[in-house]
């Protein structure tokens, strides 16, 4: 059985995609926060985890850079997994100011569970979905994104 279609309010018949969005963004990440926590992690986290299994010893800059989120949560975030035991940050050493980030073996032991746990999101959240309905979703996600993305703010937007 599915969950009721949400009553959609007035106001938001003026953006009847973008309500859909926020439901389908506050959905996603309710499930994948609801699967991180099974894993010990808070939401974000993932996020760094990932990028250093790929490249592991970034700066905490190029960090923030590559997960878009802003330098209080990151800093937050990788405090709490060095307290966690899943990674370590260094001075740099051609620069004792500039923090560089490195998995230990429990946050490089993280990749399958990370992995398994993305293929089970994306296995729930395609459910409804064939192979041509997921394809032309992510196109269409992306293509949004980037209309979001790369349009400059109106004045009275900007203020």
């Amino acid at each position: 059985m599915s969950a009721p279609t949400p009553r959609i309010p007035s106001t938001a018949g003026e953006g009847p995609m973008s309500y859909a969005i926020f439901q389908l963004a506050r959905a996603h990440r309710a499930r994948a926060a609801a699967m991180l926590r099974e894993m010990d992690l808070h939401p974000g986290q993932e996020l760094l985890l990932m990028q250093l299994l790929d490249r592991d010893g970034q700066t905490q800059s190029e960090l923030l850079e590559s997960v878009g989120l802003d330098h209080s949560t990151v800093s937050k975030s990788l405090r709490r997994m060095q307290d966690a035991g899943l990674l370590v940050r260094e001075p740099a050493e051609h620069d004792r100011r500039v923090m560089v980030v490195h998995l230990t073996d429990k946050g490089r032991a993280m990749r399958e569970p990370l992995a398994a746990m993305w293929r089970a999101l994306e296995e729930t959240s395609g459910r409804n979905l064939s192979a041509q309905q997921a394809e032309s979703f992510v196109r269409t996600a992306y293509a949004i994104a980037d209309a979001i993305n790369n349009r400059a703010l109106p004045r009275e937007e900007s203020r």
